[in-house]
């Protein structure tokens, strides 16, 4: 399977010399390369669609069943189907007293060396022509896939039982599959020439295209009402015209679920909705981000409007070895939810196996909730213990951008208004001060916790002239600011206090008092760089990112609650200015750790540090009155 996922993904180019360049297909340099699902994924997909179609039905009855991979590749998917019809029957057959099963015109079982039973080629002939359907755009991926099935048709056989079959059936040993298996593009109908003239479109752009009739391809499936089951990982590509063609990208508009960052994927979920009849059911392996993102909300509507979500499994650890995306599996029957449906979720850390996938203990959560909810986002991270904590922290407290205000820092130069020869030559930059406009320039890596160091020393002349301009408020006064990029340990803000004037990249961000902001922005501070905030940030990210969450952004920013103090209290008051207090302690510590000259000195101040940073978690604890064992939840977490 690897080796077949890698051949498919290159293609063969011969250059102006007349050399001959084995290189990746567009479509692959646009997804980061060719991705083998591995085995336990394919089989809980499988055991979670399949497995629930064949319960309480008898073999007569599974003949109906038809499983479609719309985006089959090698037939990895299929081949796991397979492999489950063919356990099942065998096991079927034999619970139901086997020797009755061998006799007759089509006997299914045999009795094998050592008296072990085994199908009939016959009937694993049978039960793939029945039951397994792929489509792919690539025709090398159909023969592949082809070739991969009949390979499992003959598996365990030898020459002497088939030839023992053939005589008594008549038949040849493999069967035709070009009725199952087709080449053709799953996204793409033949109502894509309507309007056109055929010979718009040149000869080699129409193969690439390969439009498909799935009614005309398939007609006793969709004289049935489709397919029972559509399984599969479908290609992840954000569409562009230098993968896709301007032409194709205008039909696929057309998709309900289409909208901003358009990702095929997101058009195999409503293709394969589409594909299954009512009650089918459909499981994918896709990315996770479209569960939260903001431009996919068409996208989870259409999931909610036409399906049952049974179950959502969410990876915290990578599942494809070389491809750094964050995935999940979805599984869905195409029927209305009752009213008090509640969708599983389930988070896999490290599960590596089916049966370990099958043990982790499910959440449950309100479909109805999610389709009347704002944006319809599929939120399955506060679930649980640490669900309760985070929904009490985010309803007890006012958002960020009700207490204060934030922004990214500037962007210089930028195409749209800027020639290729200033942004070439960072025209608005010098290493001086060259006038009164000229202001000192801070990049990220000058920004740490508690800590300003500027080492680059430019300068910039600051105006509307600049692609992004800020008003002067933003850059002066009393104010913080935060590095984009994240830290890797417990606490995560790299924040900082700061004063003075300066302009800033856009890998800073900076949050500024507002006319209504009563508290110090030392004591903000001090919350956001503790243990607290860095717990609940990935929890109120419209992405979903991990919990050693890269990078932060200003939407989530100003999400974050902030225990607002209130002074008319004189123990909030107490509270506010012991904050402060520990802060000023930490700015000069790390202003002294900077400043170190040996390893004994910064040894002694970095305990310093250690002991402050846990003075202001269990203040920020206590600010926002948190139990025992809510704390616990935080300081327990790797």
């Amino acid at each position: 399977g690897q080796v077949y996922e890698q051949f498919l993904g290159k293609v063969i180019r011969l250059t102006s010399d007349h050399r001959a360049v084995v290189e990746d297909k567009p479509e692959v340099k646009k997804a980061g390369g060719v991705f083998y699902t591995p085995t336990y994924i394919v089989e809980y997909i499988v055991k979670n669609t399949v497995g629930k179609l064949l319960e309480d039905k008898t073999p007569k009855k599974a003949e109906a069943l038809s499983i479609l991979d719309p985006a089959c590749g090698s037939g990895s998917f299929l081949l796991g189907a397979y492999q489950y019809l063919l356990d099942w029957h065998l096991k079927w057959y034999v619970a139901d007293g086997p020797e009755k099963h061998t006799k007759g015109k089509r006997p299914a079982l045999y009795s094998g060396q050592g008296g072990a039973w085994h199908l009939t080629t016959t009937e694993r002939k049978k039960i793939l022509l029945n039951n397994i359907y792929g489509v792919d755009i690539d025709s090398q991926a159909v023969e592949v896939t082809k070739l991969s099935l009949l390979l499992k048709v003959l598996e365990d056989e030898t020459g002497e039982t088939l030839n023992q079959q053939r005589r008594l059936f008549h038949e040849r040993a493999l069967p035709n599959l070009g009725g199952n298996i087709k080449c053709g593009n799953s996204l793409i109908g033949p109502d894509f020439y309507d309007g056109k003239q055929m010979n718009m479109l040149d000869t080699e752009e129409a193969q690439r295209i390969n439009v498909f009739d799935w009614h005309s391809e398939f007609p006793e499936i969709f004289n049935a009402g489709g397919f029972d089951a559509v399984i599969g990982n479908p290609p992840y590509v954000i569409m562009g015209n230098d993968n896709i063609g301007n032409a194709a990208i205008d039909y696929l508009k057309r998709y309900q679920v289409s909208q901003y960052k358009m990702d095929l994927f997101h058009l195999f979920i409503q293709r394969g909705i589409d594909l299954i009849r009512k009650d089918g059911r459909m499981g994918y392996i896709v990315p996770n981000t479209w569960l939260t993102l903001q431009y996919t909300d068409r996208l989870r509507k259409y999931i909610l409007d036409h399906s049952t979500i049974c179950e959502i499994l969410i990876f915290d650890h990578l599942v494809f070895i070389a491809a750094d995306v964050h995935t999940a599996l979805i599984f869905l029957n195409k029927s209305l939810p009752k009213e008090d449906h509640n969708v599983q979720i389930k988070i896999s850390a490290e599960a590596k196996t089916v049966q370990e996938l099958t043990n982790i203990s499910p959440a449950l959560v309100s479909q109805n909730m999610w389709a009347k909810g704002n944006g319809y986002i599929f939120e399955t991270r506060i679930l649980g213990q640490e669900g309760d904590l985070i929904t009490k922290l985010l309803n007890n407290w006012p958002r960020l951008d009700k207490v204060s205000r934030a922004s990214l820092g500037c962007q210089a130069y930028n195409s749209s208004k800027h020639s290729t020869e200033q942004i070439k030559n960072r025209v608005f930059h010098a290493v001086s001060k060259l006038n009164d406009d000229y202001l000192p320039e801070l990049a990220g890596r000058d920004v740490s916790r508690y800590l300003i160091r500027k080492e680059k020393g430019e300068w910039i002349k600051y105006g509307s002239w600049l692609h992004d301009y800020r008003t002067m408020d933003w850059l002066t006064g009393p104010r913080i600011l935060i590095r984009e990029i994240a830290g890797q340990n417990t606490h995560k803000f790299q924040a900082c206090y700061i004063e003075e004037t300066y302009c800033h990249y856009k890998t800073i961000l900076n949050v500024n008092p507002s006319l209504t902001t009563e508290f110090s922005m030392k004591y903000l501070l001090g919350i956001l760089n503790s243990r607290l905030l860095s717990f609940l940030y990935p929890y109120v990210s419209n992405k979903m990112v991990a919990k050693s969450f890269p990078r932060l952004s200003v939407g989530d920013l100003k999400k974050l609650p902030i225990r607002n103090i209130n002074f008319n209290s004189p123990d909030e008051k107490k509270l506010h200015d012991r904050m402060i207090q520990l802060v000023d302690q930490m700015l000069a510590l790390h202003k002294q750790l900077a400043e170190a000259k040996t390893g004994h000195e910064q040894t002694l101040l970095q305990r310093q540090i250690d002991t402050t940073d846990k003075q202001i978690d269990k203040l920020v604890y206590e600010l926002y009155e948190l139990t025992p064992s809510e704390i616990a939840i935080i300081e327990n977490e790797k």
